[in-house]
């Protein structure tokens, strides 16, 4: 989803907006090191321009500094998608509420163990 909010606007765009402005931002190192690698994968294969590239790097890097970094201690396996577990351990670390996401592996877990609502952009800008 930050991916989206930096390259295209819109629906992910507001959802970030909306995010910064009503609670805290959690990051890990894992993600970091995924917000790096991704424009540029995105760039190399196609899919944006170079200069969505410029706007994603500075978007993330603005998301970034006004973002928490937690150290998750705790490794799970919960998704499908093994590499979206980062994303789970570090909301489990932040004790965070909401994960606000796109991702199809992630919004259709059904069990979670531990306090969190997994939402779409759409469904978190509706959320009061």
């Amino acid at each position: 989803m930050l991916i989206s909010a930096f390259a295209f606007d819109g629906v992910p765009e507001r959802t970030v907006k909306k995010a910064f402005a009503e609670g805290e931002i959690y990051v890990s190192p894992a993600l970091l090191g995924e917000y790096r690698a991704v424009p540029l994968a995105l760039e190399s294969e196609g899919k944006i321009t170079r200069l969505q590239v410029k706007a994603l790097i500075t978007g993330i890097a603005a998301f970034v500094s006004a973002a928490k970094i937690v150290l998750p201690r705790k490794r799970l396996k919960l998704c499908r998608d093994l590499k979206d577990n980062m994303v789970l351990e570090c909301c489990y670390e932040a004790k965070a509420a909401f994960l606000i996401t796109g991702d199809r592996d992630l919004l259709d877990l059904t069990v979670i163990p531990f306090d969190l609502k997994i939402l779409t952009p759409k469904e978190y800008l509706e959320h009061d």
